[in-house]
């Protein structure tokens, strides 16, 4: 009876061991409910997807800085980006040119006859409507760009039919407040960012 019941254990597999593995289960309780151990599963993919998210955002940090390092202006640059002038250097009347920022730069000296002319003008008529007071901090001084807004022409200054700035590309004329009078340039002069720093002193930039 034993041979038999040997014999009928072998070919059933009965006598083999199962291993246990409750040691190693998330949760030893195989007889707990899926919910209840919904916490305990899933902490470990949280850890996971989190450090990943740090590591990633640390190097996106680090790329956009070595980017923004390496888009940054030179020393050189930076010097150009604001220009001081002593204004005692150009006379009542007169225009001096300087190069600011790879551009022409128009200071000018206005007389009082030019103050009152172009703060007299109606701007109604003008073709892009500004008055000479919302050009200027101090009406004795214009600074403007001197390029032409048409093309890109630099302007002739004391000249044209305004006696402002004349370019000669294709005769657009500016009065003394940089403003278009006539010809094809579509808007005024350009006006910088600009201070005074004191009476005899002015920075561009």
């Amino acid at each position: 009876m034993s041979l038999l019941r040997r014999i009928i254990s072998r070919f059933a597999h009965t006598d083999i061991q199962v291993p246990d593995f409750t040691p190693y289960r998330r949760n030893p309780n195989p007889c707990s409910s899926s919910s209840s151990s919904a916490p305990s599963r899933h902490l470990v993919p949280y850890m996971v997807s989190g450090t990943a998210v740090t590591v990633a955002l640390y190097g996106a940090k680090a790329e956009v800085i070595r980017y923004v390092e390496f888009m940054a202006a030179s020393a050189d640059v930076l010097a150009l980006a604001k220009i001081e002038i002593k204004l005692e250097d150009i006379p009542e009347g007169k225009n001096a040119t300087f190069k600011w920022r790879g551009k022409p730069l128009f200071i000018k000296h206005r007389t009082p006859e030019e103050i009152q002319t172009e703060r007299s003008v109606d701007v109604a008529t003008l073709r892009h409507p500004e008055h000479d007071s919302e050009r200027v901090k101090d009406p004795a001084w214009l600074v403007v760009i001197g390029v032409c807004t048409h093309l890109g022409c630099v302007p002739i200054a004391n000249a044209g039919d305004w006696g402002g700035y004349y370019c000669p590309c294709h005769g657009s004329h500016y009065d003394s407040s940089g403003r278009i009078r006539k010809g094809p340039a579509p808007t005024n002069l350009e006006v910088p960012e600009y201070h005074f720093p004191d009476a005899g002193t002015l920075i561009v930039g």
